[in-house]
């Protein structure tokens, strides 16, 4: 059968706040440092603290402009930008960077890998951007169906997790299918190409292949947790002064979340420019998954569920030896914040 060619995306853009799943993000993710960018954000020129984050393309530089949060700081941010999770929470293992967001399954495998990490933020939101998708001309219509095909995913990415958690709720087991870790740009040529049958993904890659004609065979909804997390460095946090830009920062990133979930025309616009993603693709991946979520709490409930990522990837061998999650998480940050249960907001709204 012949299948529509997608086209590859501009940028590996796993959403780091949303994740995406988490990728989330973003998600989910792994790769190496895009580059460095040393630039003052805002602020008076003579500030003594420098914060350094981890973005990625098209992530929370992005957003906190968009949102008019990089105004007025009284401590300079000079951002990092890296491709994916797992290789921004190893520059934050090294003291490179003092924060940077991901989803829910990179700080698992950073702390299978002891690395000197601390989560201290969450955001919680929808997962249908996290799906498992199927050419349209498939023949395959259920998840249960996906035995001893091959399925591409990117190892250690939210859906990774998502991918395995689908395959339980099928009957089925990681063993009773054939998993190709690819990354997304890798992925997406394999799956253009029917080398594997089906692809576990997050937005926007999600909603990227859905416009050129694939199928949803199953999503994260009820599935995964949706939770995506910011992630620091203890010694960032052992310093008072960058303590104290950690908690201005993140309480800028709640107000820019907000403002994208009143705007999402006008942010898919900015992220659609900033990422070379089709507007239309962005619109859709906002009003899907990025437009909905909330900050949350870094709370019991998120920590038992992070736990039970870490059990599974555990029980298949995944990652060495047992986790126990809540030895990487500082609840300092939590202030007022809703449960991390919250349900996400229903995105796409206009102000």
């Amino acid at each position: 059968m012949r299948r529509r060619s997608l086209p590859l995306l501009a940028a590996l853009i796993p959403l780091s706040l949303a994740l995406s799943a988490c990728g989330g993000n973003s998600a989910a993710d792994s790769s190496e440092p895009a580059g460095q960018e040393g630039t003052k954000a805002g602020g008076a020129g003579g500030a003594s603290v420098t914060l350094n984050v981890g973005d990625q393309k098209g992530g929370s530089e992005s957003l906190l402009r968009a949102a008019g949060e990089l105004d007025k700081l009284d401590y300079t941010i000079k951002w990092s930008t890296f491709t994916s999770g797992p290789p921004m929470l190893e520059a934050v293992n090294a003291k490179a960077v003092d924060i940077g967001g991901v989803g829910n399954t990179p700080p698992v495998f950073a702390a299978a890998a002891k690395s000197k990490i601390t989560v201290v933020a969450a955001t919680h939101g929808s997962s249908a951007g996290e799906a498992i998708l199927v050419p349209k001309d498939s023949p395959l219509k259920s998840p249960a169906e996906l035995r001893g095909k091959k399925i591409a995913v990117a190892q250690g990415s939210s859906a990774h997790f998502q991918l395995i958690a689908g395959l339980q709720a099928a009957g089925l087991t990681p063993t009773d299918v054939q998993i190709t870790l690819l990354q997304p740009a890798d992925a997406l040529a394999a799956f253009n190409s029917g080398k594997v049958d089906a692809w576990a993904v997050w937005d926007p890659y999600t909603s990227q292949v859905l416009r050129a004609g694939a199928r949803v065979l199953t999503n994260g909804e009820g599935i995964v947790n949706g939770l995506g997390f910011q992630v620091a460095a203890p010694s960032a946090l052992a310093n008072g002064a960058k303590s104290k830009a950690i908690a201005d920062y993140l309480q800028r990133l709640q107000r820019a979340q907000d403002w994208v979930f009143t705007h999402p025309e006008e942010w898919a616009k900015v992220w659609s420019k900033e990422t070379g993603l089709p507007y239309e693709v962005a619109l859709d991946a906002v009003k899907r998954s990025n437009g909905s979520r909330v900050t949350v709490a870094v709370d019991d409930a998120a920590v038992a569920s992070e736990q039970k990522i870490a059990d599974t990837f555990t029980e298949l061998k995944l990652i060495p030896g047992k986790v126990v999650f809540k030895n990487f998480v500082d609840t300092r940050f939590n202030r007022d914040l809703p449960p991390s249960t919250t349900a996400p907001r229903v995105s796409g709204k206009d102000s």
